[in-house]
């Protein structure tokens, strides 16, 4: 365990790098491997590490490519040992570890394929045991591990003990359904996997664990600040001496020197952290802002922000003020009023408006809220869908729908023998793909077809017109599979065009970097990508930018700019517009680890972000949607 002499940082067990994005961290993380096997080999020695195929040490495997062909390093003395494999499954297979590894890592590098040590999900049963043995061997023999790569534990479950070896394990509910996307389906997801133990972990000589985004807060908090427990694994590293916990800001904020650095020492008490501490207040008193008193500040920890902005009457006034602002039912402005405490300017009025939405849903499930009360009020709204959404319907619907196609044309007078061939075509196609295999072109092309319908009702339903409604089918996201092409010119380019047709006077946009699969991400950037290329266009400077989240997480009340308030008949509204989507009713393809269908979540979400406000002092809604915005810089 390390003791920090640092004291924001004294509720941290474990060594910490927080870094403003994954790019630069995972660059500095490669070069230090790049270091240690170049040191291994002017003693002539081999390096031994330990891999792993979470997403979180992508970019870091990038960076070692990139090193390589600049012949910054080479890995001929490298021996590679993998964190973990599903079992049983053949390598070639696409949610195989192995697989992952050679796509992104070894098929670039010069590392003797007979130095390559990856655990085999074909291994007879009986013969499990020996070989994790004889694994565990190996990297005796050769001198032990000397860097640990990882972003998780592996699939070391929860109860898993701390002297725990290579073994064969049980995989847990919770697990086989945060893979369920790698394998299109949970019921295809292996109950088995083979993993390195928790003492094989904590045997390398060096362990970088690295963790991005939001999503991770949770998990990160608990390694660093929580005890040592078996039902969190990677606790264990705690009793590491030599292990580097790398994250940036959004897979931070849980931790008590950003969540809360006022309880840690001295902090710059700007608007943003005074409205932050405050909210933290009344929710520890259970009070709300105008109640707040000169001592409930002082036995709190926050001394320093009376001494600096108080008393406490003046600084309540304040954040009771600057929220209150905050909420407005008029999202794209109110015509003929004084918009100078309001979120929107009031001209333009009626405004041009961008809505973009990763998915066919997204921007109902989001905001649909603040979508019908656009539409309501005349704007000429755009709605924008990034990627099709394919992958997420389930077989079953492509084939209710192709049944459709084939027995209206008969009703019809259609081609019927040529809907029938497409029928059957089909239908043999998805009969012959395998568990956890891609689909076809066509079927793909299908089930896009389906979220496209689905997307059209659901603007019909809120009056935006067909002509209004723009599929852009990025590029980036038609893989067929999970796994994503990275962000291209292309994907800016077709962004750019249609922000440029309409000349918005606002976007709206998915900000949810906690999307587990990335498309969201991957949306995001490429909007930022456009509006950087058009920031000096005059028509920009009158545009506003504002992000909306996802299905996973809202947005913090003290960051956000613009709250949108629901009455019981907008939140019907929403849920019947959420509805139109019926391929991601019932049982969404992947629904995270949250069983509950998406309307249910937004709800949900929508409700407590009211309560909040009203614990807080506000008014008392039935739903609330916040938006944070975005500066084009």
């Amino acid at each position: 365990m390390i003791i920090n002499t640092d004291f924001t940082k004294r509720h941290e067990k474990v060594p910490v790098d927080i870094f403003e994005d994954a790019d630069a961290a995972s660059l500095l993380v490669a070069e230090g491997i790049s270091e240690v096997i170049k040191k291994r080999r002017r003693k002539n020695q081999a390096c031994l590490l330990g891999l792993s195929a979470s997403s979180s040490v992508v970019q870091v495997y990038e960076e070692l490519v990139k090193l390589h062909k600049q012949n910054e390093v080479s890995f001929k003395n490298v021996h590679i040992f993998t964190l973990d494999e599903y079992w049983p499954l053949n390598k070639k297979e696409l949610q195989s570890h192995y697989r992952f590894l050679k796509e992104y890592l070894f098929d670039h590098i010069d590392i003797p394929a007979e130095n390559i040590h990856c655990l085999n999900g074909e291994v007879a049963k009986d013969k499990i045991h020996s070989y994790c043995s004889d694994y565990e061997k190996l990297i005796s023999d050769l001198g032990g591990l000397d860097i640990m790569l990882i972003g998780n534990m592996g699939f070391n479950e929860p109860g898993s003990h701390y002297n725990s070896r290579t073994r064969l394990i049980t995989l847990n509910h919770n697990t086989r359904v945060s893979s369920a996307s790698e394998f299109f389906g949970v019921e295809y997801v292996p109950f088995h996997a083979l993993t390195m133990g928790i003492e094989t972990i904590l045997s390398a000589r060096k362990i970088f664990f690295l963790a991005w985004g939001e999503g991770k807060a949770g998990s990160v908090r608990k390694l660093v600040e929580g005890p040592i427990n078996d039902q969190v694994p990677a606790s264990y590293l705690q009793n590491h001496d030599n292990v580097e916990v790398i994250i940036d800001y959004p897979a931070a904020s849980e931790l008590t020197r950003i969540k809360t650095p006022w309880l840690t020492g001295p902090c710059e008490w700007n608007d943003k952290m005074i409205k932050k501490s405050v909210f933290w207040l009344c929710d520890k008193l259970n009070k709300p802002i105008l109640k707040l008193t000169d001592r409930d500040y002082n036995d709190n920890g926050m001394s320093d922000l009376i001494t600096e902005k108080g008393p406490a009457s003046k600084i309540n006034i304040k954040v009771f003020n600057d929220l209150q602002h905050t909420i407005t039912g008029w999202p794209g402005g109110k015509p003929n009023a004084d918009d100078s405490t309001r979120p929107e300017r009031a001209k333009p009025f009626p405004k041009r408006v961008i809505i973009f939405s990763p998915h066919p849903d997204d921007d109902v499930i989001s905001m649909g809220g603040t979508l019908a009360r656009l539409s309501e009020h005349g704007h000429e709204v755009h709605l924008a869908y990034q990627v099709s959404g394919n992958i997420a319907v389930f077989d079953h619907d492509a084939i209710r729908f192709l049944d459709f196609l084939r027995d209206s044309s008969k009703i019809y007078s259609l081609d019927s023998e040529k809907t029938n061939t497409i029928y059957m075509d089909a239908l043999k196609e998805l009969e012959s793909k395998h568990p956890g295999e891609p689909d076809s072109m066509n079927i793909r092309h299908v089930k896009g077809v389906i979220r496209k319908g689905e997307a059209k009702a659901a603007c019909r339903y809120l009056k935006i017109p067909e002509n209004r409604v723009h599929f852009l089918d990025l590029p980036f996201y038609e893989t067929g599979g999970v796994k994503k092409n990275p962000l291209s010119e292309k994907d800016i380019e077709i962004v750019k065009k249609l922000i440029m047709e309409v000349k918005p006077h606002q976007i709206y946009a998915a900000g949810d970097l906690s999307d587990p699969h990335g498309t969201h991400r991957v949306c995001l950037l490429a909007i930022f990508g456009a509006l950087q290329e058009l920031k000096d266009e005059k028509w920009m400077k009158d545009c506003r930018v504002w992000l909306y989240r996802g299905a996973w997480q809202e947005w913090d009340v003290a960051d956000a700019d613009m709250a949108v308030p629901l009455s019981p008949e907008e939140v019907n509204i929403k849920r019947e517009a959420i509805f139109k989507h019926q391929s991601q009713k019932d049982r969404p393809l992947f629904p995270g680890s949250d069983k509950r269908e998406f309307w249910q979540r937004a709800e949900e979400r929508n409700h407590n972000t009211a309560v909040l406000f009203d614990k807080l002092g506000m008014a008392e809604y039935q739903a609330i949607e916040l938006f944070v915005r975005h500066n084009i810089e």
